[in-house]
């Protein structure tokens, strides 16, 4: 049976996790496989869905944040956004492997989107780390069941 307030819940926290805004996806997979009451790969395939499509949500908010960054109320410095894209210049594309990774991955996709990143190389990338995440999470959890 499809408990759709499981999957919803786990979508929406893995979504809200890969955007700007502080959430925690993984213990509420990690909750999911151990009450047992959903197939580990289905949990896994939503919960990487969800984040991969927050990730994209940064990469978009990255395309059109350009436009405001000399206004006044723009929450980056120019020091800051400079450093990013000279980071980004530096590590290049192959830094969004490190896309799930707390407190550096968020802001890297959004740079990505300034930076302009080909979206198909974008989500690519990004979909192998956050899946790659995702699997070897929930096999260390089954390895604890």
């Amino acid at each position: 049976m499809i408990d759709l307030a499981a999957y919803g819940s786990l979508f929406l926290a893995a979504l809200l996790a890969a955007t700007l805004i502080p959430a925690q996806s993984e213990s509420v997979l990690t909750g999911l496989i151990l009450a047992g009451g959903q197939p580990v790969w289905a949990l896994v395939a939503v919960a990487s869905l969800g984040n991969i499509l927050g990730s994209v949500i940064n990469w978009l908010i990255g395309r059109g944040v350009e436009r405001f960054r000399t206004r006044r109320w723009f929450p980056a410095s120019e020091a800051h956004l400079s450093r990013a894209q000279q980071s980004y210049r530096r590590f290049g594309y192959w830094s969004l492997l490190l896309a799930w990774v707390p407190i550096i991955g968020d802001p890297l996709t959004l740079v990505a989107g300034i930076m302009r990143e080909p979206l198909w190389r974008f989500v690519l990338l990004v979909s192998i780390g956050k899946i790659g995440r995702y699997v070897l999470l929930a096999a260390g959890v089954g390895a604890l069941s």
